[in-house]
């Protein structure tokens, strides 16, 4: 990796980590940036989700505030984050590599699809949840665990499937389920990274430059991200994933 390469990635890294901590779905920015500065897919996928911890950690820790009274249930869908993340990791670690270059094109397809349709499926939840479990029930730990698979196969636009999860079953306003959001994501990404540090690939320099880069974008997020505009930073994600189909489908 050239220091430009690295530069790129890291900065790609800043924006990875704040767009997780308001929305989900860095991994549309990070995962495209490695592939393109020449790390494979599957490397890459596996450095991505280790360099994106720290920023995982910054970005929950920015929401602390609205975490507080969520301990007991986030202790029980955290379980299921994690156990699902494990699941996910080893999946994509024994499939053949060739399913990960066919499979996830299609993965970035439905989390562009999931961000561009978020503000009408919030519509949606927020006209529901007056009938919604207090504690979200058997069927939201069941969904947890499935969004901890995808995470740990491929975690892009998992923050989107939590908040479209939590929001659903859970009686609490927007803010709060973000912050739920943060700290399972934080769970899938730590587990699968202790995962894939003891029997993946690894490309260390591409996790130190998106490791830098999130931490610092994650506080950012927490802080700043919230008083950007939905439509732009939609846009700019799609774009991103646009580009990330071409480059695996054509590249």
């Amino acid at each position: 990796m050239t220091p430009w390469e690295a530069v790129a990635v890291c900065a790609a890294g800043v924006a990875a980590g704040a767009i997780n901590a308001v929305v989900g779905s860095g991994s549309l920015i990070t995962f495209p940036t490695l592939v393109a500065v020449g790390v494979d897919p599957v490397t890459a996928n596996v450095s991505n989700n280790i360099g994106l911890v720290p920023g995982s950690f910054t970005g929950a820790y920015g929401y602390r505030a609205e975490l507080k009274g969520q301990r007991d249930r986030l202790v029980r869908m955290g379980m299921g984050s994690a156990l699902g993340s494990l699941l996910g990791g080893l999946l994509l670690l024994v499939l053949d590599p060739d399913v990960f270059q066919i499979v996830v094109p299609i993965l970035i397809a439905v989390a562009c699809v999931l961000v561009v349709v978020q503000p009408k499926l919030n519509g949606w939840l927020a006209a529901r949840r007056q009938d919604a479990h207090p504690d979200g029930g058997p069927w939201l730990w069941l969904g947890v665990f499935g969004a901890g698979i995808y995470g740990g196969y491929f975690g892009a636009a998992q923050g989107v499937l939590l908040i479209g999860l939590l929001g659903s079953f859970l009686d609490d306003g927007l803010q709060r389920v973000n912050a739920a959001k943060n700290v399972l994501s934080l769970i899938v990404n730590a587990t699968a990274a202790v995962l894939f540090v003891i029997i993946a690939p690894i490309d260390w320099w591409a996790v130190l430059m998106v490791a830098l880069g999130a931490t610092l974008g994650g506080f950012l997020g927490a802080k700043v991200g919230r008083r950007l505009p939905a439509p732009i930073l939609r846009g700019f994600i799609v774009c991103v994933g646009i580009a990330a189909i071409i480059k695996l489908v054509y590249g």
